[in-house]
């Protein structure tokens, strides 16, 4: 007598967790680096590159939440994390009917440093190797909540990217995030950039402003 079919298709084999590690860490700084990335300073900073479109509000719509802790000016990005962002949530969205949580996006210098002071998985603030959160091209997307079967494939969406050197993940457990950072390469500019047209004189886009004043900071949510 031939067996019966299952009704139920074989899900497949849950792929390994995209662990991070001090390398990857120095990895990111050193692409960052390369980017031509630098670090936002303070508020008066942070503000500065927002209006200059440096960065851009991370894309938050049906398919994307925003943790209710960061405030408003920290709930931006670079344009090609917002682009990751838009693309990793649409086929998300597709394939499970539900948002993701951005829980962390750009930060700066002063407020990676108070964290540091209440986060003890908080990446320095200063040094040869620090947070990548501080250029603004990196998110951690929240993990509670998420299925096996969801969190499976969100490894397996990213892997491939990883491979690719488009993005550098580390999944964290403590926090229950996953910390992306987003490389240039993932989504290239259609135009020149414009820094090589500036005028004699005219402050280059990744320059800060002088005169930095300090602002409050929220409690933090996620580490590096």
């Amino acid at each position: 007598m031939a067996k019966r079919a299952s009704l139920h298709k074989a899900m497949p084999p849950m792929p390994a967790p995209l662990r991070g590690s001090y390398l990857s860490l120095v990895r990111q700084n050193e692409r960052l680096e390369a980017d031509g990335l630098e670090r936002i300073e303070d508020d008066d900073d942070l503000a500065d590159r927002i209006a200059r479109g440096m960065l851009v509000p991370v894309p938050a719509s049906a398919r994307l939440t925003v943790n209710g802790n960061l405030r408003p000016e920290h709930r931006y990005c670079r344009p090609w994390t917002a682009a990751f962002l838009n693309d990793l949530t649409r086929a998300y969205a597709a394939q499970f009917h539900s948002p993701l949580e951005v829980s962390s996006a750009v930060r700066t210098v002063q407020y990676q440093k108070r964290l540091m002071g209440t986060n003890g998985n908080a990446a320095s603030a200063e040094g040869d190797i620090v947070s990548p959160h501080l250029t603004g091209a990196t998110i951690d997307l929240a993990k509670q909540g998420l299925s096996r079967q969801r969190l499976g494939w969100l490894r397996r969406w990213l892997l491939p990217l990883e491979k690719a050197g488009k993005i550098d993940v580390e999944e964290e457990f403590q926090q229950a995030c996953l910390h992306i950072t987003v490389y240039k390469s993932y989504a290239p500019p259609r135009n020149p950039p414009r820094n090589a047209r500036l005028k004699a004189g005219e402050r280059k886009p990744e320059q800060r402003p002088a005169g930095c004043r300090s602002a409050p900071v929220e409690m933090a949510s996620r580490g590096r």
